[in-house]
């Protein structure tokens, strides 16, 4: 079978140590901060440019986005870990409770970041008296910014690798045996990200979507929910539903069906979506 070597990179950038201490940035963690950095900073030029939303009156001032990262930074970071901890590997994590909280070694769920990320701007949204669908619209539309990061970063860190793979472009991964499988985190970061994002961005910008609340939010979820809903047909199965233990009840059935956590998961993420760019346009 033809096989790509996977590329020899450290997944610690750099690393330092204090009082004894060894402090790492992972590329993972640069990941999320560039993301988020980044998000903030598109989000700024969506409500510098008022003509784009209804009423020719952007939904914040252009100093606000700086105030909602922090808001955002919570969420994704608290959602995230405990979305993975809940969805993932609950069994694990119940028996070592003292490891939740220990970001650093991975483990994070996208599917928990983004509900992290609903519950932080609904409040800063409510707290500043701010619409909230308009908010969320532009949020969304910044927000594969950072997926395609993250993705890039799993793919650095040689995690959540796909299945085994006859195709050229096959990978063999540290720690997932001598065959090559699908760099299904490349896939994720080129759907997920560049290709959701070009799609928002002209719905956002040459289409008129930002003014018709609601809509750039359905447009994501739909896009998010349908790629990553794809690529989990080359992604390794989730290990909650071939393991022993599982505490998620009816879970393992649909995994017996051929469906997969990310699957299910996006599921909802789908219909919402539909329903919120059909509400836009009545």
């Amino acid at each position: 079978m033809l096989a790509l070597p996977f590329p020899n990179i450290d997944p610690t950038l750099a690393s330092m140590e204090l009082f004894g201490i060894t402090l790492s940035l992972r590329w993972y963690a640069l990941a999320y901060i560039a993301g988020l950095v980044l998000a903030w900073r598109y989000v700024t030029f969506l409500m510098k440019r008022p003509a784009l939303w209804p009423g020719r009156a952007a939904p914040m001032t252009p100093d606000q986005p700086e105030e909602l990262l922090t808001w955002m930074v919570l969420g994704v970071i608290l959602g995230g870990r405990l979305g993975f901890v809940l969805f993932y590997q609950p069994a694990y994590y119940l028996a070592n409770p003292a490891e939740i909280l220990q970001v650093w070694n991975g483990g994070m769920s996208f599917h928990g970041g983004f509900l992290g990320v609903v519950v932080g701007g609904a409040l800063f949204c409510r707290s500043r008296g701010l619409p909230t669908l308009q908010v969320g619209d532009a949020v969304a539309m910044a927000a594969p910014v950072g997926l395609l990061l993250g993705r890039v970063a799993n793919f650095i860190n040689a995690e959540l690798w796909g299945r085994v793979t006859d195709a050229p472009w096959g990978t063999v991964f540290p720690g997932a045996g001598p065959l090559p499988r699908h760099p299904s985190q490349l896939y994720e970061a080129l759907l997920e990200g560049a290709v959701l994002f070009l799609v928002l961005w002209w719905v956002g910008t040459r289409r008129g979507g930002l003014m018709r609340p609601g809509t750039m939010i359905g447009l994501f979820l739909i896009g998010y929910g349908a790629a990553r809903s794809f690529v989990e047909l080359f992604r390794q199965p989730d290990v909650q539903f071939t393991g022993p233990g599982n505490p998620l009840g009816h879970a393992a059935q649909f995994g017996e069906m051929g469906l997969t956590m990310g699957q299910i998961l996006s599921a909802p993420m789908i219909a919402v979506g539909i329903w919120l760019v059909l509400r836009a346009r009545a």
